[in-house]
């Protein structure tokens, strides 16, 4: 009895369509070419600290992203975004120059040194947020609460499911 109950609750997946998957593909093109403007950054760039360039905010993110796992270095950063070290450090280095991070010296080993987001970093990220926050509030201003919380579980779960696929054939993908 309890198969036939898991069964009838669990829907089974859905086999790709011929109609919705290229329809979400063209989607994902055009998200993909707002994506690509980096509006939500020019806009934090804009208003809350002008002179940065998106570069910078690209390793902000790095920064936030890391810190979680523990102590944040230059490599970790080029790692992560796929650049060159050298070109990590000069970005690292005008963003101290701009006091938006600190190098320190690392806890765990003092001959290393680990980069730290400082006040303005953090006040920066807290307006990327503020600023993807607003415009997706106003892109679902007009919908259903129901829609809202449908499309967010759903959205979630397709990036999640995206960034497994991604994760798994980047390791298969040399350099």
């Amino acid at each position: 009895m309890n198969d036939v109950l898991t069964k009838t609750n669990s829907p089974e997946p859905a086999a790709p369509d011929e109609k919705n998957v290229p329809r979400i593909g063209r989607s994902m093109g055009r998200m993909r070419l707002m994506t690509g403007r980096r509006l939500i950054g020019r806009l934090a760039i804009q208003s809350a600290a002008p002179g940065l360039e998106l570069s910078h905010l690209d390793v902000l993110d790095a920064v936030r992203r890391a810190q979680p796992a523990g102590e944040v270095t230059v490599g970790m950063i080029a790692e992560m975004l796929r650049i060159d070290p050298s070109r990590a450090s000069r970005v690292v280095a005008d963003m101290v120059g701009r006091n938006v991070l600190r190098r320190e010296a690392s806890q765990a080993d003092a001959r290393r040194i680990v980069v730290v987001m400082t006040e303005v970093g953090q006040k920066l990220l807290a307006e990327i947020v503020a600023q993807k926050l607003a415009i997706i509030s106003e892109i679902v201003s007009d919908w259903p609460e129901e829609d809202v919380d449908r499309f967010a579980i759903l959205f979630e779960r397709f990036i999640g499911g995206y960034e497994a696929v991604f994760q798994s054939r980047d390791k298969e993908t040399p350099g």
